[in-house]
C-alpha cells in the first residue's frame, strides 16, 4: 500500500502517522500540501513535488493551513479532482468543507435535532448587534478558524459594539454564539469510524478549554449519552474520524464543534491506546488491507 499523508509541515501529528503505516507495511509519504500542482487534461492530474497523487492507494488529510480564498478553494478542488479519479482520501473532501465552515457544521447538527448552541450568523453589523442583545452572554468566532484561536467572549453592549465595529472593517462574517455556562471543563469525543476511540475531559481557569490554550486534559470515559451524541455528529458529517466537543449542562449535553482534522496530542496524553495506530488501521480497513 502506497499512502500520502498531506499536511503544511512534517510535525508531530505527521511522523506518528507515518511510523503508524510503517509499523503495517505501508510506504507512506509526507507531502506538503502548499505544493499542489495540477494539470488540465490531467497528466498528471495533480502532483507534488513531482509526485503524482493519482498513483497513492490513499492519501491522509492533517492539515489544510490557511490561506486565500483562491489557495483554499484550489486544495479542495484538487482533492475533490483526486477522489473522482479514485483515490481513497480521509477525511474526504465533502466532510472537510462541512466542518471548516462553523456555520455550516452548526447548521447541520440542528437540522437533524442535535443540541447545538443558539447561534447567528450575518453579515451587517446591525444583525450582529440584535443577535448580541438577544442572547446577552455571548462568543463571537470566526467562520473558519481552529485551537480556540480568535474566540471572544462579550457579555458588555459597549464591547461588543466596538468588536463588531473592527470586525466590519475586516469584512468579516459574524458568528455570534450563545454563552452556554457550563462549569470550568469541556469534553473532546475521538471518533474513528463507529467508535469512540478515546475521550478526555479538558479544564481551564477560564472559558475556553482548547489544551493549546492552556487547558489540562484529562482522561475520560464518556457515558452513553454523549457517545451516542459524538456518534450521531461523525455520521451526520460523514467523517472517517473526528474530534466532538460537548458541554455538558443542566439540561444535557450540547454540541459545541465537530473538528474534520483533529489534533490529538493531548489527548494522548490521556490513553494507553496509540491513536495515530488506530486511525492508520482504519484508513487500511476502508483499502481492505488486513491490520498486522
Amino acid at each position: 500500500m502506497k499512502i500520502g499523508i498531506l499536511a503544511d509541515r512534517k510535525g508531530w501529528h505527521v511522523e506518528v502517522l507515518l511510523k503508524a503505516l510503517a509499523r503495517r507495511g505501508c510506504q507512506a509519504d509526507f507531502l506538503p500540501i502548499t505544493r499542489l500542482v495540477a494539470r488540465v487534461p490531467g497528466d498528471p492530474l495533480v502532483a507534488i513535488n513531482g509526485q503524482r497523487l493519482e498513483s497513492y492507494d490513499a492519501l491522509l488529510i492533517r492539515t489544510i493551513p490557511e490561506g486565500s480564498l483562491e489557495q483554499i478553494v484550489f486544495r479542495m478542488n484538487a482533492l475533490h479532482r483526486l477522489e473522482a479519479a479514485g483515490v481513497r482520501i480521509m477525511n474526504r473532501p465533502s466532510p472537510l468543507e462541512q466542518t471548516v465552515d462553523k456555520y455550516y457544521t452548526s447548521s447541520l447538527l440542528a437540522s437533524r435535532g442535535l443540541p447545538t448552541p443558539r447561534t447567528v450568523v450575518a453579515e451587517g453589523f446591525d444583525e450582529a448587534m440584535a443577535a448580541f442583545q438577544e442572547f446577552g452572554d455571548v462568543v463571537v468566532k470566526p467562520l473558519f478558524g481552529a485551537g480556540g484561536r480568535g474566540m471572544v467572549r462579550v457579555s458588555d453592549a459597549d464591547v461588543a459594539y466596538r468588536i463588531f465595529r473592527a470586525l466590519t472593517l475586516t469584512r468579516s462574517i459574524f458568528y455570534v454564539q450563545e454563552f452556554v455556562p457550563h462549569g470550568d471543563y469541556d469534553l473532546r469525543g475521538l471518533v474513528i469510524g463507529d467508535q469512540v476511540v478515546a475521550a478526555m475531559r479538558r479544564r481551564s481557569d477560564g472559558w475556553r478549554h482548547n489544551v493549546s490554550q492552556g487547558a489540562r486534559p484529562e482522561a475520560y470515559v464518556m457515558d452513553n449519552e454523549a457517545t451516542a451524541l459524538c456518534l450521531q455528529a461523525s455520521a451526520l458529517l460523514g467523517t472517517d474520524y473526528a474530534g466532538i466537543d460537548l458541554l455538558r449542562t443542566p439540561h444535557g449535553y450540547t454540541v459545541v464543534e465537530v473538528n474534520s482534522i483533529p489534533g490529538w496530542s493531548g489527548l494522548q496524553r490521556t490513553t494507553e491506546i496509540e491513536i495515530a495506530q488506530a486511525i492508520a488501521d482504519h484508513l487500511l480497513s476502508q483499502l481492505g488491507h488486513r491490520s498486522a
